[in-house]
């Protein structure tokens, strides 16, 4: 064992020894919520049920009514009286006079060891207000910039620009008080110390099970005749799959190059018009929400990946699909750049650009079978380092006392 985990480990023992914990975890998105940090927080949650915590969730309500609790499988999830927002087809925010006294009142009912927000708006700064107020040890985890935002606000850039740098100086008021930070890539930590001013920003991967997405000893799995690009995510104006279907539309007609697309949100009808307008309805397909168990198939029937979005603090599809030995084709943008060896584990392109996306499409599909083979291989060695289990270890012992100087140095 390193001596860094031993530090952490006798430090662990003087805190709060081996026994359970009692774990808050405040998240403004959580399933059904499907995006990234609401898949990171369920998981984080089963981890640490299964670890044999106590764990409980602040959540928002995904429908009208007041506040309630209901007994999940991973943690008792408390759901916060929330409201629609005009712009997002699920997205929910709650008012903090409405939610106060009922965030109070989980405090009193759990009594946690430790609190660990999600995100620094709405429930989070409440959850954090109130952890702070008790003398209660909070972890702070950053999944957003605020550029993620901007979509759903209808303001001229100049307003955006503004709203952004009141989020980023927020986040660094709110999260400052935790006793870590983190964020999952270096990429992100170095956006947070710059904007945030926050100093010790611990870089600690939302973590991936590599071996889920893997094919089991004997399976098969049927693979279309053609090549196959997969997409995987909310349609939302950051994600720009409008890019890659003009670019599979670029592609050469005799790759006959097929494109599926898995995930719902605000700007499927705008792709699928596009789709039509480009007539490529026969290779373009909309798949919607599927289930976790049609999500792997498509991952392992894919011939290859790609994530056209700009603002991807770590991309979990991407682990994902990386994990199912995929190559990828990643826009150079944000912490995607840190997922590619490029020619080795597949490719970047230029954000927003069509025709270069087009071009690294060709360059992998017209490769031999093998080759295209050993570059998924590529992507799932890449992928080892960001494996669940040591994300997971990483949290508990920060949750018994451990610091980003550990980790830092």
């Amino acid at each position: 064992m390193a001596n860094t985990e031993q530090g952490v480990l006798s430090r662990v023992d003087q805190t709060h020894g081996t026994r359970p914990l009692k774990i808050l975890i405040a998240a403004d998105t959580y399933p059904p919520d499907v995006n990234g940090a609401a898949v990171f927080g369920f998981r984080l949650a089963s981890a640490m049920t299964k670890r044999g915590h106590e764990v409980h969730i602040l959540a928002t309500r995904p429908d009208r009514g007041p506040s309630w609790s209901e007994k999940r499988e991973e943690a008792t999830v408390h759901r916060l009286r929330s409201h629609s927002v005009p712009t997002h087809e699920t997205w929910r925010i709650c008012l903090p006079w409405e939610i106060k006294r009922d965030i109070r009142r989980t405090f009193d009912e759990v009594q946690p060891d430790v609190v660990h927000i999600q995100c620094h708006y709405m429930i989070g700064q409440a959850t954090i207000a109130e952890a702070t107020r008790r003398g209660i040890r909070t972890i702070a985890t950053n999944h957003f910039m605020p550029e993620n935002l901007e979509p759903f606000l209808p303001f001229p850039q100049w307003f955006l620009d503004i709203v952004a740098r009141n989020s980023w100086r927020d986040m660094g008021k709110i999260m400052g008080k935790a006793a870590v930070v983190t964020t999952p890539t270096p990429l992100a930590a170095k956006a947070m110390r710059d904007h945030a001013r926050l100093d010790k920003v611990l870089p600690l991967s939302n973590g991936i099970d590599t071996a889920h997405y893997e094919l089991a000893p004997g399976e098969v799995v049927d693979r279309p005749e053609h090549p196959t690009v997969l997409f995987v995510g909310r349609l939302a104006q950051e994600k720009h799959v409008d890019v890659l279907i003009d670019a599979v539309g670029r592609t050469d007609p005799a790759l006959n190059v097929h494109l599926e697309i898995i995930g719902g949100g605000e700007v499927r009808p705008a792709l699928e018009a596009k789709t039509a307008e480009l007539g490529l309805q026969d290779r373009v397909h909309f798949a919607g929400h599927v289930d976790d168990d049609a999500l792997r198939q498509a991952y392992l029937r894919a011939t290859v990946f790609c994530q056209p979005g700009t603002a991807e603090l770590q991309s979990l599809v991407s682990l994902e699909a990386m994990s199912a030995s995929k190559p990828v084709l990643l826009a150079n943008a944000m912490a995607l750049p840190h997922l590619v060896q490029d020619g080795v584990n597949g490719y970047l392109f230029t954000p927003r650009d069509p025709f270069d996306l087009a071009a690294k499409l060709e360059l992998i599909l017209r490769r031999a079978p093998d080759q295209i083979e050993a570059m998924g291989a590529a992507s799932h060695a890449m992928v080892v380092k960001h494996a669940i289990d040591k994300t997971m270890d990483t949290f508990e012992r920060l949750y018994r006392g451990g610091t980003a100087e550990d980790y830092l140095a």
